[in-house]
C-alpha cells in the first residue's frame, strides 16, 4: 500500500512536471555532499554527509516513509578498495497528511554516511567520491529527483584535521542518530493490536510526552493510527494498529521518541518487561506555563473546599477547640497558627515525596494510597481513638490537668498545633475535593519541582481558613471568652473522633477481614488502659507532688502499652482474600453491580448499552456519603432500570494497578471518579466528585439516548 501511494503521488507530479527536471538539481532542495574533516588517513573510516537545505513547506523522507514516500537511496563512485557504508538515519517528525502518516525531515537535512579508506591509499592522491542519489521532495506535490554530488578528498599520512564549517555539523547529527541505551523492549501482537512494551533506566520516572514509535519495517504498524501511551515507574507501553499479516512479526525494531531524546529499540516477542505500564496515560500537552498556572489554581480551590469534606470534619473540630480557648487573644493565637500551617504544608509535601518515590519503584499509587494498607489503616484508627481519650480529659498531653485546655486540642502550643496539621491531612487524604483531582493528576505527571509546587498550593489552600481566622484580630475579638463552656466544647468534640476511629475500624474489615478488626479491637482497649493509667499518674503527680516517679511509671505504662498494640495491628499481613468486598459495601440498596473491568466496559459499548463506573473505596468517606445519599434512592435504582444501564464498581479498597491507570487516563490520582457510558460509545461523561440521586438519574436518562 505504501508503495502504491507512492507512485501515486509520483504519477500526479509527472503530469505537471517537465521531463527534463527530472535530472535536474530540485529547485527546492539544493544538496551537496560534505566531509567531516579535511582529510583522509589510509586505514581509517571518514564520515560524509549528504547535506539538503529544503524550502520552507518542503520535506524528504526517512528510511521508512510511512504511509507514502519513498526513501533517498545513493549509488557511490569510489576509487579502488574505498567503500561506502549505510545512511546514519537522524530521528524523522511525523508529516501527517490528511488520513496518512509520513515521516521525514524539513529545513536543512544531514544524513552521515560512513567511508573506509584502504591501507593502499597513498598520502598525497585525491580521492573523487560521486554519488547519484535518487530521492522525492514534497510540499503539496512530490517530486521525484536524480542528481549527483562529488566530493574531493585528499589522503594525509596523520590523523586529519576536523573541517571548520562541516566538521561539527556532521558531528552533532551523528551524535543525534538513535543508539541503544540498555532498554529491555517486548511486544505481544494479537489481531489488529500489537503492544509494545519498553524499559530501562534511561526511561525510569518519564514523563511520557509525546512518545511515539518509529518502525524501521513498513508493514509492522498501520501508520496513520493513533499511538495509546501507558506510562510505567521505569518505561511505558505502546498500543499500536498492527497491519495483518500472514505470518506474525518476529521482531519489532525501530526509534523511540520520547521527552524530547530518541532511542534505537529492537523488541522481540513476549511478555513485557516489569514497570512498563500501569500508570495510565500521560497527562494532555498545555501551552506554556498555563498547565501549571491551571494546576496551582485549582489545587488551592481544591484544598479550600477539602476543609468542608467530610473525613476532615472530626480533625477539623480540634482546631476548633484550639481557637476557641484563646479566647479572643489575636497575639496568643499567631504562633499556633503558623504552627498549623507547617504542618500542613510538611505533610502534603511528604506525601508528594512518599507518591513520587513508590511510582517510581514501580508501585501504581493514587491519592489517598496510605488507606490502601491494613497497617496503616490500623495506625490511623489508634491515633484517632488516642486523640478522643484526650479530648474527653481521659489524659493530657505535654501538661497537668490543671491546664485543663492547653493540650492537642485546646491551646495547643507549637508541637500540638504542628501535629493538629500533620494529622488533619492524613485523614484528608482519602477525600477528593473539586478541582483537586485533575490538578493532582496533572501534578503527578510532571517533574518532582512542579509536583511539589502543585501540592504546596494545595496545602495552602488547605490551611488558609484557619490560618486567616486564627491571623484576623477582628475575627478572633468576635470570639467568646474562656471559661466553664470550654471544657463541656472540648469533650463534645471526642465524639467525632469516636466516630473517625470506628469508621476505620469498619474500613479494616473491609481490607482485612474480621481478624483484623479484631486484632485493631484488642489494641485499641490495650491503649485505652494505656491512656488511663497515663493520666492516672498525672493527676497522682498533681495532688502529691512526686512528680518524677509517678511520671516515669505512667510514661512506661503508656510506652508498653503502645508497643504493645504495635505488635498486635503489625504482625498480621494484609488479607485481601478474606477482606469483604467493597463493591458490595458501595451498593446500598440492593442496586445491581458488577466489578468494573475495562473488557466488561468495551463490551458493553459495543453492545449500546450505557454504563455506569464507580471508582470508590472503603477508606474514602466522600464514596460512601455518595452511596448513601445517591446510590440508595428510589429515584437512582429507577433511572438504572429505565435506561437499561449497568452499574460497575471499581473497587480501590487495596491497591489495584489496572485502576490506577484508568484514574489516571481520566486525569486523576484519587477516587471518588463517577463515569457514564453512552449507547453511541464514544469518551465517558465525568460527573461531579458530591452527587445527588436528580444528577446521576439525569446522566442515565441521558446516556440512553441516541444523539445521532
Amino acid at each position: 500500500m505504501q508503495r502504491v501511494l507512492g507512485l501515486l503521488f509520483a504519477l500526479l507530479t509527472l503530469l505537471g512536471v517537465a521531463p527534463g527536471a527530472l535530472a535536474a538539481a530540485s529547485p527546492h532542495a539544493g544538496t551537496i555532499l560534505v566531509a567531516e574533516t579535511t582529510g583522509a588517513a589510509p586505514g581509517s573510516t571518514v564520515w560524509v554527509a549528504v547535506v539538503q537545505t529544503l524550502d520552507r513547506g518542503w520535506h524528504t523522507y526517512w528510511r521508512n516513509p510511512g504511509d507514502a514516500g519513498e526513501p533517498m537511496t545513493a549509488k557511490w563512485a569510489l576509487p579502488p578498495g574505498w567503500r561506502a557504508g549505510e545512511i546514519a538515519w537522524p530521528a524523522p517528525k511525523r508529516l501527517p497528511v490528511g488520513p496518512i502518516m509520513n515521516y521525514g525531515y524539513e529545513g536543512q537535512v544531514v544524513l552521515p554516511v560512513p567511508i573506509e579508506v584502504p591501507l593502499t591509499a597513498r598520502p598525497g592522491q585525491t580521492a573523487n567520491i560521486t554519488a547519484a542519489l535518487n530521492f522525492l521532495v514534497c510540499a503539496e506535490v512530490c517530486i521525484p529527483e536524480s542528481v549527483e554530488v562529488s566530493l574531493a578528498i585528499p589522503v594525509v599520512a596523520g590523523a586529519p584535521a576536523p573541517d571548520p564549517k562541516w566538521g561539527p555539523v556532521i558531528a552533532e547529527a551523528l551524535a543525534a542518530v538513535p543508539k541503544p541505551s540498555g532498554l529491555t523492549a517486548a511486544f505481544q501482537s494479537a489481531g489488529t493490536k500489537l503492544t509494545l512494551a519498553i524499559a530501562g533506566a534511561p526511561l525510569t520516572g518519564t514523563r511520557a510526552a509525546d512518545a511515539y514509535f518509529y518502525p524501521y519495517s513498513e508493514s509492522l504498524i498501520d501508520h496513520g493510527k493513533p499511538q495509546v501511551v501507558d506510562r510505567g515507574p521505569k518505561g511505558l507501553t505502546l498500543t499500536l494498529a498492527a497491519v495483518p499479516a500472514a505470518t506474525p512479526p518476529t521482531v519489532a525494531a525501530g526509534v523511540l521518541a520520547v521527552d524530547g531524546k530518541t532511542y534505537e529499540i529492537s523488541a522481540v516477542a513476549g511478555p513485557a518487561p516489569t514497570g512498563s505500564g500501569g500508570l495510565g496515560v500521560p497527562a494532555a500537552p498545555s501551552g506554556p506555563g498555563t498547565g501549571l498556572l491551571v494546576a496551582l489554581g485549582g489545587a488551592f480551590l481544591g484544598g479550600l473546599i477539602l476543609n468542608i469534606m467530610p473525613c476532615v470534619f472530626p480533625i477539623l473540630s480540634m482546631k476548633a477547640a484550639a481557637l476557641a480557648a484563646e479566647g479572643g487573644d489575636a497575639r496568643a493565637a499567631r504562633l499556633p497558627a503558623m504552627a498549623f500551617l507547617a504542618g500542613v504544608v510538611i505533610s502534603f509535601l511528604g506525601l508528594a515525596l512518599a507518591m513520587q518515590a513508590a511510582r517510581a519503584a514501580g508501585a501504581a499509587v493514587g491519592w489517598g494510597f496510605q488507606l490502601q494498607s491494613p497497617v496503616a489503616v490500623a495506625a490511623l484508627d489508634l491515633v484517632m481513638l488516642g486523640a478522643a481519650l484526650n479530648l474527653s480529659g481521659l489524659f493530657e498531653i505535654g501538661t497537668s490537668a490543671q491546664g485543663l485546655g492547653a493540650g492537642l486540642a485546646s491551646r495547643g502550643g507549637v508541637v500540638g498545633s504542628v501535629f493538629t496539621g500533620v494529622l488533619a491531612v492524613i485523614v484528608a487524604a482519602p477525600c477528593t475535593a473539586p478541582f483537586m483531582g485533575p490538578a493532582l493528576g496533572f501534578a503527578l505527571t510532571q517533574p518532582t519541582p512542579v509536583a511539589l509546587a502543585v501540592f504546596l498550593s494545595l496545602g495552602l489552600g488547605f490551611a488558609a481558613p484557619f490560618t486567616v481566622l486564627s491571623l484576623s484580630p477582628a475575627l478572633i475579638r468576635r470570639l467568646p471568652r474562656p471559661g466553664a463552656w470550654m471544657d463541656i466544647f472540648r469533650k463534645s468534640l471526642a465524639f467525632p473522633m469516636y466516630g473517625a476511629a470506628a469508621w476505620l475500624a469498619w474500613v479494616l474489615t473491609q481490607q482485612a477481614g474480621p481478624a483484623g478488626l479484631a486484632r485493631v479491637l484488642t489494641a485499641g482497649v490495650v491503649l485505652g488502659l494505656a491512656a488511663w493509667l497515663f493520666g492516672l499518674g498525672q493527676r497522682r503527680a498533681t495532688v502529691q507532688g512526686d512528680r518524677l516517679a509517678l511520671g516515669l511509671q505512667a510514661t512506661a505504662a503508656l510506652a508498653l502499652a503502645a508497643a504493645v498494640a504495635l505488635v498486635i495491628v503489625g504482625a498480621y499481613p494484609a488479607a485481601p482474600g478474606s477482606a469483604t468486598s467493597a463493591a458490595a459495601a458501595a451498593t446500598p440498596g440492593e442496586l445491581p453491580s458488577e466489578p468494573w473491568s475495562r473488557e466488561r466496559v468495551a463490551a458493553l459499548q459495543a453492545a449500546h448499552r450505557p454504563a455506569f463506573v464507580n471508582f470508590t473505596a472503603a477508606w474514602c468517606v466522600t464514596c460512601q456519603v455518595n452511596d448513601r445519599v445517591a446510590f440508595s434512592s428510589d429515584e437512582v435504582r429507577a433511572a438504572f432500570k429505565r435506561a437499561g444501564a449497568v452499574y460497575l464498581v471499581a473497587d480501590w479498597t487495596n491497591r489495584d494497578g489496572a485502576i490506577a491507570a484508568a484514574l489516571a487516563e481520566q486525569g486523576r490520582i484519587g477516587v471518588p471518579l463517577y463515569l457514564v457510558y453512552g449507547v453511541d460509545g464514544g469518551p465517558p461523561k465525568v460527573l461531579p466528585q458530591l452527587l445527588t440521586p436528580a444528577l446521576v438519574a439525569d446522566a442515565l436518562d441521558t446516556a440512553a439516548k441516541h444523539t445521532s
